[in-house]
């Protein structure tokens, strides 16, 4: 089924609050187990879906013996469509295929949406991604999307049958687009007008849903929305959290993901840094709860691949 509908409560078999969650493929050498370790603990949460995400090829320099320096370019996590084949078929459970315009031709993108579909896989998030650390060329003829917008915009060609080679009646294939959005602005945008307009032209090119970046505060959540809404963006937006676990992640989650965390949440780590993981269950859950009194019945919790302390929060809330 399609994440949209069941946004929009075309699944009548799902009860409210409804949540979905994000995990990231293993590192190149290492096994799917945690994947299907995540899974099983997530099926006992009655998700609504899940969302795999995708990782450019990468620059890697190592030294060799004689002295002198190796470049090597890989995916540090490959298996994002196989991962997203395994949940879906597997668990039952929909996916969310992540596919980025960074790192990747639109002919590679093409061929990723063909084979999803194959999949029965019928979700995609499409997002610009980070920038890669080396510039990858295109042969030929080949060419990519600069922005997430030119991505949707060329998903949207493939439901109307419309190929990047000349395929003449190519039969449609059909995806449900989600896009990114930024609570606390895209680090790139100039500010945060630009940000919205940026996140609107992404609708208007077809995209079916929002979801958010993960956040903090959620005063900064209501007034992004408030600021969609003005600016003319009416589909779904769901928000993002994430539990923070660690004294550690006080730094790491700012650096890696452009956020602030609030004055009181990092005084309660700061007082008590043994006590960091129960204080950030207790705060995504106090989080949740507000976001669902406020309106807000889909959430979305960013997990990478450890779901205890999600689960957790979840099965508070719902009593599961």
């Amino acid at each position: 089924m399609k994440v949209v509908e069941k946004i929009l409560g075309v699944d009548s078999k799902r009860s409210d609050p409804k949540f979905s969650y994000e995990i990231v493929p293993p590192q190149r050498g290492r096994s799917v187990k945690d994947i299907i370790d995540a899974a099983e603990t997530l099926v006992n949460l009655d998700p609504q879906w899940i969302d795999v995400t995708s990782h450019a090829s990468s620059a890697v320099f190592t030294e060799n013996s004689d002295g002198s320096i190796q470049k090597r370019i890989y995916r540090k996590r490959p298996g994002t469509l196989g991962i997203c084949g395994i949940i879906q078929n597997r668990f039952k459970i929909d996916t969310v295929a992540h596919i980025l315009c960074e790192g990747f031709s639109r002919e590679e993108t093409e061929d990723a949406l063909i084979e999803l579909h194959f999949l029965g896989i019928h979700n995609v998030l499409a997002l610009k991604g980070d920038s890669p650390n080396h510039q990858k060329s295109l042969s030929g003829t080949r060419t990519a999307n600069k922005f997430a917008s030119d991505l949707v915009s060329q998903i949207v060609d493939l439901r109307k049958g419309q190929f990047v080679s000349d395929i003449s009646a190519g039969d449609a294939v059909d995806f449900c687009i989600g896009v990114a959005g930024y609570p606390e602005k895209h680090f790139e945008a100039a500010n945060s007008k630009t940000d919205v307009l940026n996140l609107k032209k992404k609708v208007e090119a077809g995209a079916d849903y929002v979801v958010t970046q993960m956040f903090y505060d959620n005063k900064k959540f209501f007034e992004f929305v408030a600021n969609c809404r003005d600016a003319g963006i009416t589909v779904p937006i769901i928000p993002g959290l994430k539990v923070l676990k660690s004294v550690n992640q006080l730094k790491s989650i700012p650096r890696h993901f452009h956020i602030d965390l609030p004055d009181e949440l990092v005084d309660q780590v700061m007082d008590s840094p043994q006590h960091a993981q129960e204080i950030g269950k207790n705060w995504t859950q106090k989080q949740t709860a507000e976001l669902i009194e406020a309106g807000f019945k889909n959430i979305h919790f960013y997990i990478l691949n450890d779901a205890v302390e999600v689960a957790n929060v979840v099965r508070k809330i719902t009593k599961l």
